[in-house]
């Protein structure tokens, strides 16, 4: 008779691509985890499974059972969290990972709307990752899904950066993309950081070639970059939500036309997805 847990355990495997990393998502030992997919592999009458390049591939069997099994087994997961969610105790607080400029335009004008208590930090995607990893974090909002067992992401918002530039700023009326590149390499740039984070995709989207510009100031904020701009300090990309926060004539668009999006995600713990909160 098969075992209910070696389904969930074959599901895990299937979902890391590892016996090591499933047991640690299930909490487990790799020789019991083992041992499930060995018995279900018996009671199925062949392998889930190949090995290739230190991976678990799965088989064409494997994939069909996957398949048939996943969808049941998260409804079951789900029934069974619905069923013991009014004996847990609630859940008064929630941890957020963000960084400061979409937690002050997106989150926190809702926070009166949760019904919940809230601890917030800040941090660059890898900071917030760990934050996340070692559970000091419920849930992050992040533009990087790293490859970490165990982390689920779900897209939550597109964002749209475009260029921006003091409002005094005389700009070249030409189509020529030669040209347009050649003006923008000329002028003064404000960074987020020193790697140029979202000007160098910028600059291989619509110029097929990396920037070749040195910044004048990395500041490592968006709020205080839209403020230098409109203090004259130079110009750089920035998302669309926070220039509705911008001073009226100090700061305008350039290029409208030439944008580039950044896709941001909710991420959290795959042993906390059925958790009601």
């Amino acid at each position: 008779m098969v075992d209910f847990e070696w389904y969930r355990s074959f599901v895990s495997i299937y979902k890391h691509n590892s016996v090591s990393e499933a047991a640690k998502a299930r909490i487990m030992t790799q020789p019991a985890m083992s041992q499930h997919l060995a018995a279900l592999e018996a009671e199925v009458g062949e392998a889930l499974f190949t090995r290739v390049s230190r991976k678990l591939v799965p088989t064409e069997r494997g994939k069909e059972l996957y398949s048939q099994l996943a969808p049941l087994i998260e409804s079951l997961e789900e029934t069974t969290m619905g069923l013991k969610s009014a004996s847990l105790p609630t859940l008064k607080v929630i941890r957020i990972g963000a960084a400061p400029e979409y937690y002050s335009e997106q989150i926190l004008p809702q926070l009166n709307s949760y019904k919940l208590c809230t601890v917030t930090y800040f941090g660059t995607a890898d900071e917030l990752l760990e934050l996340l990893k070692t559970d000091k974090a419920d849930i992050i909002v992040t533009s990087k899904k790293f490859a970490a067992p165990g982390i689920e992401y779900v897209k939550l918002y597109e964002e749209e950066f475009v260029v921006v530039a003091p409002d005094q700023t005389d700009v070249p009326e030409t189509g020529n993309l030669p040209a347009v590149e050649r003006w923008l390499s000329s002028q003064r740039w404000i960074s987020y950081g020193l790697e140029l984070p979202i000007i160098r995709r910028f600059w291989r989207e619509h110029f097929k070639k990396r920037p070749l510009i040195k910044p004048v100031h990395v500041i490592p904020n968006l709020h205080m970059i839209l403020k230098a701009i409109e203090n004259g300090a130079g110009m750089s990309l920035i998302p669309t939500y926070l220039l509705e926060q911008s001073a009226n004539g100090r700061a305008k668009v350039i290029f409208a036309n030439m944008t580039v999006k950044n896709e941001l995600y909710i991420a959290y713990q795959s042993k906390h997805k059925h958790l009601p909160v």
